[in-house]
């Protein structure tokens, strides 16, 4: 891997590794020990990765006027995602409302991340030069180990995950 593209496959490393997260989650039942655990560990990485691809990518790109109208879209997906799996974690793992709102989440965090892929990616490419390159590896993994033990797992309703 070139450093052109380093940041890029690792972001995209972690998103397969969310695709298998949603995969398996989605042929859990009930509420069950598996399905807890699942949903625990989607949560400390949705949320560290976000945090830590803020921090990384989306800070740098918010310095290049050509991809602000895309970063601040990202970011607020970021948001929408966080607040999601707090509404999922204040909701009966058993309930047909659950798998609903699970379904949900699971639709727009891989329209969110096939995106960013597809898209944005791509576009941010052209505008990042070394010294960019260079600070977002040394960032990125350094906050998503600090964010990913840091993420707030606590059930929230949706409409109290604002706050």
């Amino acid at each position: 891997m070139s450093k052109n593209d380093e940041i890029f496959a690792r972001l995209k490393q972690d998103h397969d590794k969310h695709r298998a997260l949603l995969d398996r989650l989605l042929e859990t039942h009930g509420d069950t020990a598996e399905r807890q655990s699942l949903f625990e560990e989607l949560t400390r990485e949705l949320k560290g990765h976000a945090a830590a691809e803020e921090q990384a990518l989306y800070s740098t790109m918010l310095r290049k006027p050509p991809t602000t109208d895309e970063t601040r879209h990202s970011v607020a997906e970021h948001h929408e995602i966080e607040e999601a799996l707090n509404d999922l974690a204040a909701t009966d793992m058993a309930s047909g409302a659950w798998l609903q709102k699970f379904k949900e989440l699971d639709h727009d965090y891989r329209h969110h991340i096939n995106e960013e892929e597809e898209d944005h990616f791509p576009d941010f490419e052209k505008y990042l030069d070394d010294k960019d390159r260079e600070h977002m590896r040394g960032v990125f993994e350094r906050r998503k180990r600090e964010e990913k033990s840091d993420a707030d797992v606590t059930p929230k309703k949706k409409e109290d995950a604002k706050e």
